[in-house]
């Protein structure tokens, strides 16, 4: 599709209502609400797991049609205790979903998430199958172990091998036949500066490879210390526990809960951080979604091509 023709996001805007809501007694996640207070409730679900959301993310839904929430998962962002892992799982942000909607009102929403932010959606549509109006999914990711070993152990360090190198090197030669581990191992350390320089070069990989062109803004936020403390540790702590599932493939296992809940999933052709395959593979179990899969893009939902997709499948759903 031309350039020209391409769908941007929506224009800035700010929240109505934001606050925070205690999830357990040690966690409180932040949330905000903006749009239509009236509109068709939406509910962003951000990556990482420790991504937190961004102003941006409030601009991929019509704000007139939409009644947009945005939170911050456990530990991230604006929730509170910052970088917490205790009692920091899937299946407990599923609940505080639960615990958001309820606390708002909604009997039904349109869930919208990217990279763990499908994870978690998926994983949420599952379990509550019956608050869900629509799905709208960006590069899938499920946490089988073939997606973490391609992107954190080998595979995509064929294709980003500079950046890869600095990934590498923060970790000693005898201990990277499992660099999850040895990630583990340092952030979740006593000492402050090993944890510090273990979530920035961990982070910094991601950042580096999320694009189809480099993006120093996005690498230089993501290796910000807040940002990357928070990220790296959430994230490393999820994947060496497998998301908590009981089975490798357990998203795949229980589409049939959501099969008939309209979706359309978006998918980079080119994006490293979580292949296209991924995508294909939910197609393949769940023909009834609306797969895309967007030429001339990479990871990040902000690729232009990846941002017309998802605002165009918002609008259709609006």
């Amino acid at each position: 599709m031309p350039a020209d023709t391409l769908r941007g996001l929506y224009p800035a805007i700010q929240p109505y209502e934001s606050g925070h809501l205690e999830v357990s007694e040690r966690h409180s996640i932040y949330y905000e609400q903006c749009g239509n207070p009236q509109g068709k409730p939406v509910v962003f679900v951000h990556g990482g797991p420790g991504g937190g959301c961004g102003e941006k993310s409030r601009q991929f839904f019509d704000p007139e049609a939409y009644r947009i929430i945005l939170f911050d998962q456990r530990g991230c962002g604006r929730s509170r205790p910052h970088a917490e892992l205790e009692d920091n799982t899937t299946w407990a942000l599923v609940g505080d979903m639960e615990k958001l909607r309820d606390m708002l009102g909604i009997t039904r929403w349109q869930v919208f998430g990217g990279s763990w932010g499908s994870t978690l959606a998926l994983a949420y549509a599952q379990s509550h199958p019956d608050r869900i109006s629509e799905l709208v999914l960006r590069g899938i990711f499920m946490l089988r172990k073939q997606e973490i070993d391609w992107f954190y152990q080998h595979g995509c360090s064929l294709l980003y091998p500079d950046a890869w190198a600095a990934y590498r090197d923060a970790i000693p030669a005898e201990e990277r036949d499992d660099f999850v581990a040895a990630y583990h191992r340092r952030l979740t350390s006593s000492g402050e500066s090993e944890r510090l320089a273990a979530a920035r070069a961990w982070s910094v990989w991601e950042a580096s490879t999320s694009c189809l062109y480099p993006n120093p803004g996005q690498i230089s936020a993501f290796g910000s210390e807040h940002f990357a403390l928070a990220f790296a540790r959430i994230e490393c702590h999820y994947f060496i526990n497998r998301g908590f599932f009981e089975h490798d493939d357990e998203l795949l296992r229980n589409i049939d809960r959501i099969r008939r809940i309209p979706a359309v999933i978006v998918h980079g052709r080119y994006d490293v951080v979580c292949p296209v395959a991924n995508a294909w593979d939910l197609k393949t179990a769940w023909p009834e979604a609306e797969l895309q899969i967007v030429q001339g893009a990479g990871h990040s939902a902000y690729e232009p091509g990846n941002t017309d997709a998802l605002v165009r499948a918002t609008d259709r759903f609006r």
